[in-house]
């Protein structure tokens, strides 16, 4: 093999020319050539199986035969590939198919914002909207959520690593807790955790002593995912919305990595029956190529025009490839499968920790579930459990990889090992990801045990 063709080579030169800023470089230190389906082949001709996909971008995995096609076709039909917020058959389609599946109290009364390609433009343009709807400023949000690496999005998320060395973000954010049954806030759990969140967040919004002015907006994961995987319970998130709803505050549900099929349904906030007044869309929706959408409701489109722009909002290409995707997601068939896998997958999880010492949680619905790793040594917290061990999630992450499995880290401290897979995966790759995943963790487990 030429030495200009080995991973090394190719990684050595990224650490030369890349910022410092790259992440999965440090984690997989390869060079990737070929993808098909739920696998990655590297320059080597090393093969792995895909856990990761794109961050949840990939929907249908890898090089989707229906969505190259739609792709291909487009660029040979002359068709125009930019056209900033100008309408073609192919975003008329496009807008059509987001639309027809919103729930049935949606279609008929929104509007949609194309935005610049990621995801942190979509939350970016929402806030826009919703301070300009309402005249207020202020935003809320949750503990542990994650709404992007935008200056504005940022000073939405939780996490604290990034903020800390970045001051000065967008004034008015004020966080709420966000139920966490495993790590309760409130050191409760279970229905009396998700209890307690739900009555402190009604009662600081209708307190008139409490400090805390109306919002612009509320902004929710459905599905915490880089906070690590932590699904709101269906009776916050009913909450949540009845409050808002009342005192007139606009609801922001962040579909981007939980949306488009991921839980087992279109939308990961159908579970709880809400309505919420805008939604974001980004990753999957593109059908592998950049693109970020915001939907919401009629009565907030106070906008005037060129209130929001973004040069790439007219990405035709993933506008066709989002076609398909939307399409073959929302087929009642392929979400029962989704959720058939999530539980198979969630069930080889729980058997696993109730074997080791060193996994502490498991949790998640559909294809988006999470593993959280603990000290079994260390320190309780206020719930009497082991506190959360980032070590011991990087060392999953590192000898998974060497065994040829590739999954992403998450949640406080990096503890909480994320299944992002493509929804296509198959029940085979499903039990080969188990079986490498489990081993893994075995061994750790015993390490640990032995060095006691």
């Amino acid at each position: 093999m030429s030495t200009t063709q080995t991973n090394a080579w190719f990684i050595g030169r990224q650490n030369d020319f890349e910022s410092s800023a790259r992440s999965y470089p440090r984690k997989f230190p390869f060079a990737l050539a070929k993808a098909k389906g739920s696998w990655v082949e590297d320059v080597e001709g090393n093969r792995y199986l895909d856990f990761l996909c794109g961050a949840g971008t990939l929907a249908l995995g890898h090089n989707d035969e229906e969505v190259n096609k739609a792709m291909i076709d487009l660029i040979a039909s002359g068709a125009p590939l930019h056209t900033l917020d100008l309408t073609t058959p192919v975003k008329d389609t496009f807008v059509e198919t987001i639309f027809s599946l919103l729930p049935q109290e949606m279609q008929g009364n929104v509007k949609i914002q194309f935005c610049s390609p990621s995801g942190t433009d979509a939350t970016d343009a929402a806030v826009k909207l919703c301070k300009t709807a309402t005249g207020r400023g202020s935003v809320i949000a949750f503990s542990g959520a994650y709404h992007g690496m935008g200056h504005g999005a940022m000073a939405l998320t939780g996490n604290l690593g990034a903020k800390s060395k970045v001051q000065n973000l967008m004034p008015g954010v004020q966080f709420m807790p966000y139920p966490y049954s495993y790590r309760c806030p409130f050191g409760l759990g279970g229905d009396a955790g998700t209890a307690a969140a739900s009555a402190y967040f009604e009662r600081i919004l209708k307190d008139p002593e409490s400090g805390v002015p109306l919002p612009a907006a509320v902004i929710i994961e459905p599905i915490q995912g880089e906070g690590g995987v932590i699904p709101a319970p269906a009776e916050f998130l009913r909450t949540v919305r009845r409050v808002t709803k009342e005192l007139g505050i606009p609801l922001i549900a962040d579909e981007i990595q939980c949306g488009c099929g991921r839980s087992g349904q279109v939308f990961a906030f159908e579970e709880s029956g809400i309505i919420p007044d805008v939604i974001l869309m980004s990753k999957a929706i593109g059908g592998s190529q950049p693109m970020s959408v915001v939907v919401y409701s009629k009565e907030l489109d106070k906008w005037s025009a060129g209130a929001h722009a973004g040069t790439f909002r007219g990405n035709q290409l993933a506008m066709a490839a989002g076609t398909v995707v939307l399409r073959r997601i929302s087929d009642p068939e392929f979400l029962k499968a989704v959720r058939e896998k999530g539980d198979h997958l969630r069930k080889a999880m729980e058997s696993l920790k109730s074997e080791v010492s060193i996994i502490g949680d498991v949790r998640g619905r559909g294809l988006m579930q999470g593993i959280e790793f603990i000290d079994p040594d260390g320190a309780k917290d206020i719930m009497g459990h082991p506190e959360p061990s980032g070590k011991i999630a990087a060392e999953v992450q590192k000898r998974c990889f060497e065994r040829r499995l590739i999954m992403e880290k998450g949640g406080r401290n990096g503890s909480v090992m994320r299944c992002l897979c493509a929804l296509t995966v198959t029940m085979d790759e499903l039990d080969a990801m188990i079986e490498i995943f489990s081993g893994v963790v075995r061994e750790i487990d015993s390490e640990i045990r032995g060095a006691r």
